[in-house]
């Protein structure tokens, strides 16, 4: 097997990755609509009829399958594996198990993906990076920071693809791809995490230089008006290494679903998925890192301790969220002093471990008048006594600054704004309904049909085809969800997902995702059990 770069590029897929990426969402959300709205899930299509008892399953290994040339063929447009000329004439079709036939098709699928996003890559590279003018235009420095490592980046999908490629002319029923992504992901994929941690000063330097510098703005928008970007923005090709990694362990996700359980290919598969988990987190842990650093400097010289002083800043701490509450009064206060407000405004800034509890005064500061552990904190909501009552909780901190209990009672703007201080102030507190540690057979779920980008630290950015357990939700459109595919929580609008009503599809859902990560729960009972000795 032989392949020149020239030619791959020649032959890559007519889709961009980001249209690629796109469209497959948008495909997998109606499929899910289509079960939803049918009785039984497990209803084949006509196309997936189980082939007649008679005709002997094992015809495929005997026979000597033509190759596919997927990458060279330059009409090669995304088919369907089952669609491809070599398959229909081979007449495998007819002697595959319609399961294996759809593991055929998710394995496919991760190959032609690759191709479509290498070809987005290298517009990125070609198009972008290399451009004469833009070259001119960015100092060194400038130009690092807005590539960082991309042609490291490159380099590793075109060597993934190539391997890729060949295993997929190998044979015409592709073996396994799993061992590829394994091996890939544990020798080379580290450059993802370089390429994501980078994102903060990546974004902040393109919003700089469209700012300050007219000339990279015009020539960006000369650029991206080239049919060959077919529309999409330049920050779309910048982002596509994050979108790409996170897609694999998906993709990788879909294959295990499909694979015949305690087969050596679902032992593949699973370490294909962990390796890609361990990548995925520490580029999320990347791009956190370099924000929440930054983040907690800031929040440091805005407060003035009216208390015994806490040192904020620490590696282990983030913020979690922060706002302003209303502070009832004493009863007794508010009755004798009409003319005293009823409440007074306080701002409270929770981290994963502090609570620190403040005014604000003038000149954007806040004066620190209590903060205890957040370990030690404890709510619990009034019943809804009257307007003036209503969204209002108690706080109860167990030991205070002076080492004491201390209780608040706090009013918050609407139902959603106390629900997510109660959950953020204790997250062991119950929600409404269980989550998916819980085990729970049946659990309201939602799917994201619009894109969500978080706002707040309590929020949860979505992408589309998201599915998620919805944990608590709100009379004013709000929901608190647990993500299926990596247990991430927060809060997101309502509006933004469709409610998943069919029981059966719910409960293949869960099914699942107990599969996908039975590798995590196994390893968590070893370590609860070496922790028991």
């Amino acid at each position: 097997f032989s392949c020149n770069l020239s030619d791959l590029l020649c032959s890559l897929p007519g889709l961009l990755y980001q249209e690629y990426r796109d469209k497959s969402t948008r495909e997998e959300i109606e499929t899910r609509r289509l079960q939803d709205s049918q009785t039984d899930p497990e209803e084949t299509s006509p196309s997936e009829e189980t082939p007649s008892e008679a005709e002997p399953t094992s015809t495929v290994e005997n026979k000597a399958p033509p190759q596919i040339n997927l990458l060279r063929n330059s009409n090669s447009r995304f088919n369907l594996w089952q669609d491809l000329p070599e398959v229909q004439n081979s007449g495998v079709l007819s002697i595959l198990q319609p399961d294996e036939i759809k593991l055929q098709e998710a394995m496919f699928e991760l190959v032609t993906s690759e191709a479509s996003y290498y070809k987005s890559l290298n517009l990125l590279v070609s198009h972008f990076m290399e451009n004469e003018r833009l070259k001119k235009i960015l100092h060194q420095s400038e130009a690092h920071i807005l590539f960082s490592n991309v042609l490291d980046v490159m380099a590793v999908s075109e060597r993934f693809l190539l391997d890729l490629e060949q295993r997929v002319e190998e044979n015409i029923v592709i073996s396994d791809v799993c061992d590829i992504v394994y091996q890939h992901t544990v020798n080379h994929f580290s450059v993802y995490i370089t390429y994501v941690s980078n994102q903060t000063y990546q974004e902040r330097a393109y919003k700089q230089l469209l700012q300050d510098k007219p000339a990279f703005r015009e020539v960006i928008s000369q650029l991206e008006l080239d049919p060959k970007c077919k529309g999409l923005s330049f920050s779309s090709f910048l982002i596509l290494p994050f979108q790409r990694i996170t897609r694999l362990k998906l993709l990788v996700q879909n294959i295990l679903k499909k694979v015949e359980e305690k087969s050596d290919r679902e032992s593949t598969a699973l370490d294909a998925h962990k390796e890609l988990e361990t990548v995925v987190k520490a580029c999320n842990e990347g791009v956190r890192k370099m924000s929440r650093t930054e983040q907690m400097i800031s929040i440091q010289k805005k407060l003035e301790f009216k208390i015994k002083s806490v040192p904020i800043i620490s590696h282990s701490r983030w913020l979690l969220k922060q706002g302003e509450l209303q502070q009832m009064n004493g009863p007794k206060t508010s009755r004798t002093l009409r003319t005293k407000k009823l409440f007074r405004e306080i701002y409270l800034f929770l981290f994963n471990d502090l609570l620190v509890i403040c005014r604000q005064i003038p000149g954007d500061k806040y004066q620190v008048f209590d903060s205890a552990p957040r370990g030690l904190l404890r709510v619990e909501e009034l019943e809804d006594q009257g307007q003036s009552l209503a969204n209002v909780f108690i706080l109860r901190l167990l030991e205070n600054a002076d080492d004491r209990e201390a209780s608040y009672m706090l009013k918050a703007s609407s139902q959603s704004e106390m629900k997510r201080w109660m959950i953020s102030l204790a997250p062991n507190r119950r929600t409404k309904f269980v989550s998916f540690t819980s085990r729970l057979v049946d659990c309201p779920q939602i799917q994201c049909v619009h894109p969500y980008v978080a706002q707040q630290p309590d929020e949860l950015s979505l992408e589309l085809a998201d599915v998620l357990n919805i944990l608590d939700k709100t009379d004013d459109g709000w929901i608190f969800g647990e993500r299926l595919h990596d247990q991430e929580r927060g809060w997101f609008p309502s509006s933004m997902g469709e409610e998943i009503l069919n029981p059966k599809i719910r409960a293949q859902n869960l099914k699942e995702c107990f599969r996908v990560h039975k590798s995590d729960d196994s390893q968590r009972r070893k370590l609860g059990s070496r922790n028991r000795q």
